[in-house]
């Protein structure tokens, strides 16, 4: 897990320029039009150095060699695990958010 842990910090810094510590692990599961488009873990973080988030909350998994992870800062609209992920769908849907 901490190898884990430790990509998805290096993800945020990455992308949102700001170093996270590991909160928490939260189960989510969002079902749309009645199919599940995601059921998995989703990563807490607090964030150190950016301007307008507290949080970060990051999940991801390894494609082959690569990790594909996706990372998005608790700003409202999102302000919870759970609208993190709902913002990332739509975002994938629209190819809005980047994946490291």
């Amino acid at each position: 897990m901490s190898d884990y842990l430790s990509e998805l910090r290096k993800a945020i810094k990455a992308v949102h320029g700001c170093d996270g510590t590991h909160i928490e692990t939260v189960p989510v599961k969002e079902v749309f039009q009645g199919k599940t488009a995601w059921d998995g873990a989703v990563e807490v973080f607090a964030v150190d150095g950016h301007p307008k988030a507290k949080r970060c909350y990051a999940w991801g998994y390894k494609d082959r060699e690569e990790w594909a992870i996706t990372s998005v800062l608790e700003i409202p609209p999102v302000v919870s695990p759970e609208t993190a992920v709902k913002v990332a769908i739509a975002a994938y849907a629209r190819k809005a958010i980047p994946r490291l």
